[in-house]
């Protein structure tokens, strides 16, 4: 399938349209979308309590943020059946300025993080996605898996042995029922299934209730109680810069990889700006804010097969009347259900081609290095914007390490006595990893009395090459020789013609 710009699809919105109102209009689709919100509203509820308690705030901004994400982004997001809600990145970025400023100034930058990433939407940041090398991208999935799993290992540490084969019961839901039917999502069924055993049995587990107290309220309209002065800005903007591009980030990378699941397009920018409005509607809202989350857009998309706005609208629904109006049967899940499902997540998010011997044989060190330092990254800091941002500038180098070692240098020799020239033809691309080495490969001592550096088949991108190209020239100058650069297309003309010479010695 060819692939295509922001620009040139037009069409997008109708199109999504129609996939929304074939939905409404189809039963079975319906069913899925529906469903699979149900699922997700279940499996958030427990991830939202628990990311409000790494953000050391109220449960309930937790799970109002969960709702008003889903709702809000289900309608302003450019990634159809894509989830977003509070999620534990941002809990992380932001925890500090809770615990020296209190919930005020938390939610207040909330408000500005949303407002910096429209800002940034507007600004084209979504096109730098551009620059995300494949294997940071596997490396990003992989991590992810991984993360989704250690986040459960606490859940089955330090519990009653009833733990174990209750979720060894719905992980064999999960994996089984879908051989043998796909009528309803097996997520749904292992959560409803294993209630009833705890509930029938009386068996005592670690259950929602036990993570924190559910809302019996609904939202209400709420305004941080801060001063409106520099001061209060001075504090905001380091956790509100740091929440924006670690959402941003997330949601884009999320939006790609649901791209690739799905084989559909997806409207960056739109979601760039949407999760920015998201955020400010949730702030004022008195939620903590969040992003995509990778695991429920998973839930949704793969477990349960969900693949328009519906799902995620219905997500953020349910996910408040559960908590706010059936609170009580909620609190009685055990956690092994969800304990299950986002094991079977992590299972199927992970790149498994990736790591198989064959692959890792055929791919290039540098590549599989990239993928490796990206997982070890993200994994280390818990942190999938770190990881990412590490990954990339390890492609980055190891890319321009490659590049630089194209560039070759030829010598010949023409005529005789003082008519003898000697002719270096360049050919490659110059830039500062591969100019360093071009000083070191003319003979300047031995070189008959005419120089002539051919670059025809070669282009200067930056200053570093410029210097360099200085360097050479006034190297054969102070040996007494004539040296001409000829061949330079006219990009490299012209940026040699505005640096040549005003750049300093470089050697």
């Amino acid at each position: 399938m060819p692939q295509k710009t922001l620009s040139e699809q037009p069409d997008l919105a109708p199109d999504e349209r129609q996939s929304v109102l074939r939905a409404l209009k189809n039963p079975r689709l319906l069913k899925t979308e529906v469903l699979a919100g149900l699922v997700v509203a279940l499996a958030l509820i427990p991830e939202a309590i628990a990311f409000s308690i790494i953000a050391g705030v109220d449960p309930r901004i937790g799970l109002f943020a969960a709702f008003t994400m889903a709702v809000s982004i289900s309608f302003l997001g450019g990634r159809p059946a894509m989830i977003s809600a509070a999620t534990g990145a941002i809990a992380l970025v932001i925890a500090p300025l809770v615990e020296s400023h209190g919930v005020d100034y938390f939610l207040a930058a909330v408000i500005l993080a949303g407002i910096f990433q429209v800002l940034l939407a507007l600004a084209g940041v979504a096109k730098l996605m551009r620059f995300i090398p494949r294997q940071v991208m596997v490396g990003f999935v992989n991590a992810l898996a991984i993360l989704i799993f250690m986040s459960q290992v606490p859940e089955l540490l330090g519990v009653s042995w009833l733990v174990y084969p209750l979720t060894a019961l719905g992980l064999l839901i999960v994996f089984g029922l879908p051989r043998i039917t796909k009528a309803v999502p097996a997520p749904l069924v292992a959560i409803v299934v294993l209630t009833l055993v705890t509930v029938g049995a009386s068996i005592t587990v670690p259950t929602v209730g036990d993570k924190g107290a559910l809302p019996d309220a609904l939202p209400t309209l709420f305004l941080p109680n801060v001063p409106f002065t520099f001061e209060t800005l001075q504090v905001l903007l380091p956790y509100s810069l740091a929440m924006a591009f670690v959402g941003l980030l997330e949601s884009l990378m999320t939006a790609k990889l649901v791209d690739d699941v799905t084989d559909t397009h997806s409207n960056k920018t739109r979601e760039s700006w949407g999760q920015g409005a998201a955020n400010i509607i949730t702030g004022f809202f008195g939620g903590m804010g969040g992003c995509a989350m990778i695991g429920q857009t998973m839930i949704n998309v793969k477990a349960s097969g969900a693949r328009t706005r519906i799902s995620t609208f219905l997500a953020g629904m349910f996910l408040l009347v559960l908590v706010v109006a059936l609170g009580d049967i909620v609190a009685l899940i055990p956690m092994a259900a969800l304990v299950a499902v986002m094991i079977f997540v992590s299972i199927a998010t992970f790149d498994w081609h990736s790591i198989r011997p064959s692959t890792l044989k055929m791919m290039p060190k540098s590549e599989t290095t990239v993928m490796l330092v990206t997982v070890i990254g993200t994994v280390a800091t818990h942190n999938l914007a770190v990881g990412v941002g590490v990954g990339v500038l390890t492609a980055m180098v190891l890319f321009a390490r490659r590049v630089a070692h194209f560039v070759t240098v030829s010598r010949t020799l023409a005529g005789t006595g003082e008519d003898e020239t000697a002719t270096y033809t360049v050919d490659g691309e110059l830039f500062f990893a591969s100019s360093n080495d071009l000083y070191t490969q003319f003979q300047y001592a031995i070189d008959p009395p005419r120089i002539v550096i051919d670059m025809h088949t070669s282009h200067l991108w930056d200053a570093s090459t410029i210097a360099a190209l200085d360097s050479i020239t006034d190297k054969y100058e102070k040996y007494g020789k004539d040296v001409k650069v000829i061949g330079l297309n006219d990009a490299s003309f012209s940026m040699r013609e505005r640096m040549g010479g005003k750049l300093g010695g470089g050697h």
